[in-house]
């Protein structure tokens, strides 16, 4: 497998249709963009609130992508689309540890990919001279691997 498989494995391959993923993601998206919101004034531009108002925006993102509709009733007739949505074709949600580790790594994607946005931050704050680009580069990063990681294993396990 090339690099390029593993990538779009990864970060495109879970990309399809599914509103109650999608659900899930927006609310969790909501909850983490919170925690930045009502962290105290003078704490929001620190390392923690950082990584959560940037892995917010990739939940964001993510759940807005598991809303749209995918190509699958493309050349189907009325009927077929009918019976393509009952509820013998429904979706179901992944296995909970399966959807813990993807929502890791997808929460670390958005401090690994969006640290440089960090810049921008002092416009908007004044008194922000040094922005933890860093650490808040690290941390997601940390995430990413660690979701990765956990699903790699999880994977291997359930093959053999």
């Amino acid at each position: 497998m090339t690099i390029r498989e593993v990538l779009l494995e990864n970060f495109a391959g879970d990309l399809e249709y599914h509103p109650r993923r999608a659900i899930l993601y927006l609310v969790l998206a909501v909850a983490a963009f919170c925690f930045w919101f009502f962290s105290p004034s003078n704490l929001q531009f620190n390392t923690a609130p950082l990584v959560f108002a940037l892995g917010s925006v990739t939940l964001l993102l993510k759940g807005i992508f598991l809303l749209r509709k995918s190509s699958e009733g493309l050349g189907l007739s009325k009927q077929e689309l009918v019976n393509l949505s009952g509820p013998a074709y429904r979706k179901s949600l992944p296995t909970v540890r399966a959807q813990v580790m993807q929502v890791v790594q997808d929460f670390g994607t958005g401090s690994f990919l969006l640290w440089p946005l960090l810049n921008l931050g002092k416009d908007v704050n004044q008194s922000w001279v040094e922005p933890p680009l860093f650490r808040v580069f690290i941390s997601g990063a940390i995430l990413l691997f660690l979701g990765w990681v956990m699903r790699r294993t999880a994977s291997s396990d359930a093959t053999f």
